[in-house]
Parts: structure tokens; sequence; C-alpha cells
């Protein structure tokens, strides 16, 4: 059975990079093939090969099917700045059309645990009056997301679920990423996050001294997804 989902966050810089990769190399420890795809990414780094996005190549040694890298990331911006503005001044059209083609190219590919990272939160915007929220809505697929465990997280962790089910997608599960290890009372904020989110918690990730996949994979349950 295949199991695909896409990854939000409640903020930008909380880690859902880092989350997701250790989801994927979580699922390559259960014997599962995987697949990722981050259709937009800004802050992307010249090379010979082309723009390239860190984000992106970390997803992408967490994949077991060969992918190259542009299909990965089929769009990839140089300006560390919002996607739609970065699309805006290189004169892409960045829409959910644009956007399915390629993320269902690699969800067809069949592995057997495939991920979608967005780009920052949930109400990211694209071209007009779409969002990065339509893009997922248009994939159907259910939703990972990851809480940047910080003051003011419990705020943007609710008001992020009531926008998934607002938009009709399951939450699938949940991620308490420390990136703040010094919050006050940092277990109650966890406990109300529990009580709060209508999702199963996959797993509380600590500040690590390195971040790697590996690492992050030994504080992931993936047993706990809601339809796994």
């Amino acid at each position: 059975m295949t199991h695909a989902y896409f990854v939000t966050g409640t903020d930008t810089e909380i880690g859902k990079t880092t989350i997701a990769a250790g989801l994927l190399h979580a699922a390559r420890l259960h014997g599962l093939s995987t697949a990722a795809a981050k259709p937009v990414a800004s802050g992307c780094v010249a090379s010979t090969d082309g723009l390239r996005n860190d984000d992106a190549l970390a997803l992408l040694a967490q994949c077991s099917l060969p992918l190259r890298y542009e299909e990965v990331n089929p769009l990839a911006f140089e300006p560390a700045i919002a996607p739609h503005l970065a699309a805006r001044e290189a004169g892409v059209q960045l829409d959910v059309a644009s956007l399915l083609g390629p993320v269902r190219a690699i969800l067809t590919k069949g592995a057997d645990f495939a991920l979608v990272e967005g780009a920052g939160g949930w109400r990211v915007p694209l071209a007009g009056t779409e969002n990065l929220s339509d893009f997922a809505v248009a994939l159907g697929l259910p939703v990972i997301l990851v809480v940047g465990v910080r003051l003011g997280c419990i705020n943007h962790a609710v008001l992020s679920a009531e926008a998934i089910a607002r938009d009709g997608l399951q939450l699938a599960g949940w991620v308490a990423n420390v990136v703040d290890p010094q919050t006050s009372r940092l277990e109650e904020n966890l406990a109300t996050l529990a009580e709060r989110l209508p999702a199963p918690c996959l797993g509380q990730v600590p500040r690590l001294a390195s971040a790697q996949a590996a690492a992050v994979a030994g504080h992931l349950s993936l047993e706990r997804l809601a339809d796994w």
C-alpha cells in the first residue's frame, strides 16, 4: 500500500525538512521504498548543475527511488524570499497548475512512502489569489503538520489544524520539533498541543547536536499515523 502525505509547518524555519527527511529515513528502516518532492524552493545556490536548494537535496538523499534533482525540485529560485515574490522576479508563473504535473509524476512512480513538502506554512501565497494550500487540496493528500515548538506555537498549531480541516483535508499526524529548548513550561506546552490537535503525535524531536535524518528518525513513529 502506498502512503503519501503533504508536509506543512506552523511557520517558516521550524524544521519541516529536518522532520520530513527523518520520516523518509524511518520509512526506509521499515523496508519501504521512498520518494519526495519539494515543488518550489527559494534561497537556492547556483552550482555547475544549476540552482540547488539544501532542503531539496536533503529530501533527495532520503529517496530510495532513482530520482533526478529537477524531479524533486522543479521550481528553484535564488533569492531567499517568499516563493511567490521570487517567482515574480524570475518571470515564472507560480500557480497550482504549474506544480501539479511534476508532483503527480513523482507520486505515480509507486514509492511505498512519499512526501510532498510545502514551503513555509499552510497559507503561503502563489500567483494571484491562489495559496500553496490550494495545491495541497488539489493533490488531496493527508497532511503531516510540523509544529515548531517555541513561544506561541500552540496558537499557530491550532490555527493551522483548523485551516487544514476547513479545506477538507485529513490531518494524519503532527510532529513536535523543539526549535527552542528554553521554551518555558516545555512539557506543559507539549501536553496542551496533544490535547488540542485532532491527530496523533508522531514524535517529539529535541534540539539535536546533529539533526541528521537517522538521528531524527529515532524520535519518530510512522505507526502512529492515523491511516497507517
